[in-house]
């Protein structure tokens, strides 16, 4: 989505403000996945907290949906902050 948004609708503020949110969270993915493979060696308490991630993820990329839907610009929480650091 944030390749597609830069490429097709760079100039328009409101896309690249959830554009930035959703390169924030697919990097957040990306670590969760990386602890996520780790995690998954541990019995139980592992695969616990594994999914706890995923759920805290996925939270963040349909928050993230439902705030680009409403076409508003509402901060996402920890995202908002790392998102406007983006400078494109």
């Amino acid at each position: 989505g944030f390749i597609i948004a830069v490429l097709v609708k760079k100039d328009d503020k409101y896309v690249m403000y959830y554009a930035k949110h959703s390169l924030v969270i697919f990097v957040i993915a990306i670590a969760g996945g990386i602890i996520n493979s780790i995690l998954m060696w541990i019995p139980i308490l592992g695969w616990i907290v594994a999914l706890a991630i995923n759920l805290i993820i996925f939270a963040l990329w349909l928050v993230s949906w439902i705030y680009a839907l409403s076409e508003e610009e509402k901060e996402i929480p920890i995202v908002t902050e790392f998102a406007n650091k983006i400078n494109l």
